[in-house]
């Protein structure tokens, strides 16, 4: 189980974990050995989130999440295939604890007299100096 949020634990059965070759420079070991991550979560099957946070993920992740609505996090910042796998999880465990917080609500404001006040009396004054660039004896 990886821990997530105090309520939230991902099983490591849910997650799947395919090694590639990374591109990039790598020497004489470039084509021997496979150590960029690809990690899928398959989030609209997952029993591990809660149907808000799943929604909230795919929202989220964006183009991250295929039309399956599984996650593709791709890992290959690192040179070893254990790196690059803790970091992939650790991606992931960031995206859900992203997509569990809640959002916070937008609450509708307008403003005030003053600030109309002052936003109408800055145009005045903008448009009075626009008016002083015309040239001498031109028709307004």
């Amino acid at each position: 189980m990886i821990p997530v949020t105090k309520d939230i634990h991902i099983d490591e059965s849910e997650i799947e974990l395919q090694f590639v070759r990374a591109s990039g420079p790598g020497g004489q070991k470039l084509n021997k050995v496979a150590t960029a991550v690809q990690l899928r979560f398959d989030v609209t099957r997952s029993q591990s989130l809660p149907e808000v946070v799943r929604d909230r993920l795919i929202r989220l992740a964006g183009k991250r999440v295929s039309r399956d609505g599984i996650l593709l996090i791709d890992a290959r910042r690192f040179r070893t295939q254990e790196r690059n796998r803790q970091d992939a999880v650790k991606r992931l465990v960031h995206w859900i604890q992203r997509a569990a917080k809640t959002p916070k609500p937008r609450r509708k404001t307008k403003p005030s007299p003053a600030a109309k006040r002052r936003r109408v009396d800055e145009k005045r004054r903008r448009g009075q100096t626009k008016r002083l660039r015309t040239r001498v004896g031109a028709e307004p």
